[in-house]
């Protein structure tokens, strides 16, 4: 893991280096100091050489002002390397994000997601900074002052240094504990981020029933959650913080102890002495950091761990030897298919049809007899158990699942519209058309006169899911952009159902035309819209009941008779 980490840093080596330069130097001015005053205490104010002492304390100003300049670079510059990482990691995870299979998402809430790639990857990015620099600080601290220390007496410097083993005894001891406690926090920080997403997406609905009070203590519970968490995860971090303050503490006591000890004893002298306990100032600066690094280092490799799982899901895959679907005449058929969503009961059984050519198929039916997962299989968003999807013959797994979705539009009851404008929406069906395509395909769908009656007209801004919009508006705009597609196989699934029979009625014209020419598969539960369908599927949970044309189907006296006439007995 660490070595995938250090990978991010590739792009960015120059900048890092010169932040590891301008902190080496800045740790060597901080070890500077101690030097500068056992000399004055020493040699420079006991012989009254105020020359000395004036130019000695020019240079320390000097060298101060250098290190100011240095801490800007490496405050400045260093952190930009941390958020470029970041940036990076964000672009990796949600272009990875980009390639999993529906699946992955069924199992995974979204602000849970959304919480991995904002609130775990900035503490990533506060590591990639923080992390190298401090440790390599301390490091040049730590073996800088035990040089500088031993060379004025090494009896004295072992004693003090003696509390190293110490610390890191105990760091590594506390490291497990609070790696776990963070690890926690995070996910509890992800499921309060669900909640509000899916509580903020469903607003309308908690006004609507009034449940604003339930939806409050719902959040208050993973709230709590999130509490208790964090609570577990600051109680490992103070445990750890407070044993290394106390270490830090006793060594100043000790130094003090020791120091009385060895003067007594004529081993070193009081300007020996005083540049001993600056030392123990410098030398306590790393263990600092070390606290400071470890917790960075818990935030952000269990941020980098929640990363690398998402990374490490397997993209949706294409068959080995996987070709382009180019041309495409339309024949679409299903042998003896079966699928089931998880380990539990099969949606579908054996289910086996054909459609011709430029034909319609209507699939209708109760709810749950796979109507929707037959429109999910033939794009491939989920792969069946057994037996064989085809396309002019060819089975749909030796294409590439991007050829094969670009040769099919899809209208489905739930329309998605991005918070954008409306050009962009109708434009998302084909990123390169020019604006007078995109202004036919509005035109083809019905909807041209009303967007341009708009003060904003195409640069009108639909709002979040397309909220400003009535449902049949969304609707067109959604036909509007598969217009755009073009695609020669198209997807209506429950495309009029949520509308009124007005609304409908219009937008069955919108479809009707563009159905022209198409192989078109409708899943509908209202009767009237499949009656001119070249062919009928019924199908029940237990597989197809009944196939034949509208007029058959009423003839036959069957399940399809029973559901039209209770939807249109008077």
């Amino acid at each position: 893991m660490v070595k995938r980490f250090i990978k991010y840093y590739k792009n960015y080596r120059l900048m890092f280096a010169l932040d590891m330069i301008c902190a080496l130097f800045a740790a060597l001015i901080s070890l500077f100091y101690p030097v500068i005053t056992r000399k004055m205490i020493n040699t420079y104010i006991p012989n009254g050489n105020i020359k000395m002492v004036i130019i000695l304390s020019a240079v320390l100003l000097l060298v101060y002002i250098l290190k100011a300049f240095l801490n800007y670079f490496i405050q400045r510059y260093g952190h930009n390397v941390g958020t470029r990482i970041q940036a990076d990691m964000r672009r990796d995870l949600f272009s990875h994000m980009q390639t999993l299979p529906l699946s992955f998402f069924d199992k995974n809430k979204t602000g849970a997601l959304l919480s991995r790639i904002t609130s775990d990857l900035f503490e990533v990015s506060e590591l990639a900074h923080h992390g190298p620099e401090d440790l390599f600080l301390s490091l040049v601290l730590l073996i800088g002052s035990f040089v500088l220390m031993a060379g004025i007496n090494i009896w004295f410097t072992l004693i003090v240094f003696a509390s190293i083993p110490v610390l890191l005894i105990f760091v590594i001891k506390k490291r497990f504990k609070m790696m776990n406690a963070f690890k926690g926090m995070r996910k509890e920080n992800a499921a309060i981020n669900a909640d509000i997403e899916n509580s903020i997406t469903g607003i309308r609905v908690s006004k609507a029933y009034t449940n604003e009070i339930y939806e409050s203590d719902k959040f208050e519970i993973y709230n709590r959650r999130y509490v208790s968490s964090r609570d577990e995860a600051m109680k490992a971090m103070a445990e750890f913080s407070s044993g290394t303050t106390f270490i830090g503490d006793f060594l100043y006591m000790i130094v003090l102890l020791s120091g009385a000890i060895f003067m007594l004893g004529g081993l070193i002298n009081f300007a020996d002495l005083t540049a001993f306990i600056i030392y123990v100032s410098v030398f306590m600066d790393p263990i600092k950091r070390i606290v400071s690094l470890s917790e960075q280092l818990q935030n952000g490799m269990t941020g980098f761990q929640r990363f690398c799982e998402i990374m490490d899901t397997p993209s949706e895959p294409d068959n080995e030897g996987a070709v382009e679907l180019k041309e495409v005449l339309g024949e679409i058929e299903f042998s003896d298919v079966s699928f089931s969503y998880s380990e539990g009961k099969e949606i579908l059984s054996d289910i086996s049809f054909k459609i011709e050519r430029g034909k319609t198929l209507a699939l209708v039916g109760p709810s749950g007899g796979g109507k929707t997962t037959v429109c999910n299989i033939l794009p491939r968003f989920y792969e069946i158990s057994e037996g064989s999807v085809t396309i002019d013959g060819e089975d749909i797994r030796s294409y590439t699942r991007a050829s094969l979705r670009r040769k099919i539009g899809i209208v489905s009851q739930d329309v998605f519209l991005f918070d954008t404008t409306i050009y962009e929406n109708i434009a998302f069906g084909r990123l390169d058309a020019t604006k007078e395509e995109v202004y036919e395909a509005a035109r083809l769908a019905g909807i041209a006169d009303y967007i341009e009656s708009l003060p904003d007209g195409y640069d009108t801004e639909v709002g979040e899911r397309g909220v400003r919009l009535s449902g049949g508006q969304k609707q067109r705009i959604a036909i509007a952009r598969v217009f755009l597609k073009n695609p020669p196989i198209l997807i209506l699934d429950e495309a009029t159902s949520a509308l009124d029979n007005v609304t409908e009625n219009m937008i069955c014209e919108s479809l009707n035309k563009l159905s022209e020419g198409r192989t078109t598969i409708v899943v509908a539960h209202r009767l009237s819209t499949v009656k001119s369908a070249d062919k009928i599927i019924v199908m029940t949970d237990e597989g197809i009941s009944e196939t034949g044309t509208h007029e058959e189907l009423l003839s036959s006296g069957g399940i399809y008779k029973t559901l039209f006439e209770s939807q249109f007995k008077k």
